[in-house]
């Protein structure tokens, strides 16, 4: 007994955590990153809250009338954000309806049905539309998307600015993002579900709409809403091709259909207004000025707002295999 005490002390001081002084570098250095970009991000958030407060705080502007209003005209002193929001979710849901079935489609057929030399030669080439720079993509919109448009509906009613121009572009743009992320959710559903639902009879379609899609369902919205923030956050293309005049109307006098949500009239979105208005020659601390922190600082609670939501359908419809 005495003999074999020295040995198993030997032995647990083996087993005893070694100190690394290498490791514990490396630990904080990656907690400093992470302390930096939420850093960051409060200082973004203090920057266009305080520069905010500036506009609201201005005799001309009434916070309930910038919230509820339906006229943007700051020469005229009304600032209600809605036209500005209305441009901006009416090329993003145009965006959406472009991306997605599209997006899903190609990651079905990347994830189901394409070989592994097909799928590493396709995947990098869709992936080349994230890299191509935004600006490219305004031109295109206004010198093939718009002219083709005009040539199906009529040059009378499909204005050289037009919103669904813009969201068709756009929506080519975030294709990438929705197919890239369904085809890795899809990619990692296990294969025993798809041999399961083999066994039993079906086809590849049905094993792919019937049992993938469903299994990665979580991970295909998470992607759906990361696209959609990117959609809302687009500058250069809506800039380009929607038009720099703010769609302003009232309720119960315009027509719903013939000019509110109109998708062939131009309408100005709540970036496009941020860099045409901050690339302009206006004054530092003047009501205009001031305006693009606000709309910044709403397009940030919107995006948070996207955000939240897509941790929440992760969270909602996660599954776990073994």
């Amino acid at each position: 007994m005495t003999a074999d005490a020295p040995q198993k002390q030997d032995i647990a001081s083996e087993l005893k955590k070694r100190r690394r002084p290498g490791e514990s570098v490396i630990v904080g250095l990656l907690f400093a990153a992470g302390a930096l970009s939420i850093a960051i991000t409060i200082g973004i958030l203090y920057e266009l809250g305080t520069e905010s407060l500036l506009f609201f705080r201005d005799p001309l502007v009434s916070f309930w009338g910038f919230i509820t209003g339906t006229v943007w005209q700051p020469q005229a002193g009304t600032f209600g954000i809605w036209p500005l929001i209305l441009g901006t979710l009416l090329i993003t849901i145009i965006a959406l309806t472009v991306a997605v079935p599209i997006g899903l489609a190609a990651a079905i057929y990347l994830s189901e049905y394409a070989t592994q030399r097909v799928r590493g030669f396709f995947k990098p080439v869709l992936e080349i539309l994230v890299g191509i720079p935004t600006v490219v993509f305004g031109f295109f919109a206004i010198t093939f998307m718009t002219p083709v448009l005009r040539s199906i509906f009529g040059s009378s009613v499909v204005g050289f600015f037009n919103v669904l121009s813009a969201g068709i572009v756009v929506g080519i743009l975030i294709i990438p993002l929705v197919s890239s992320l369904s085809e890795d959710a899809m990619s990692a559903v296990p294969n025993s579900l798809r041999q399961a639902a083999y066994g039993l009879g079906a086809s590849k379609l049905e094993v792919s709409l019937r049992v993938v899609l469903p299994a990665a369902l979580s991970g295909i919205a998470a992607g759906i809403v990361i696209a959609m923030s990117r959609a809302i956050g687009e500058t250069m293309v809506v800039t380009l091709a929607a038009g720099a005049a703010p769609r302003n109307f009232h309720i119960g006098e315009d027509s719903l259909f013939g000019y509110i949500l109109n998708p062939f009239q131009g309408a100005q979105t709540m970036t496009g207004y941020i860099a045409i208005t901050a690339s302009g020659d206006i004054s530092y601390n003047t009501i205009d000025y001031n305006s693009i922190f606000a709309i910044g600082l709403t397009l940030f609670f919107m995006t948070l707002g996207l955000n939240s939501l897509s941790r929440r359908i992760v969270k909602r419809f996660r599954q776990e295999y073994e």
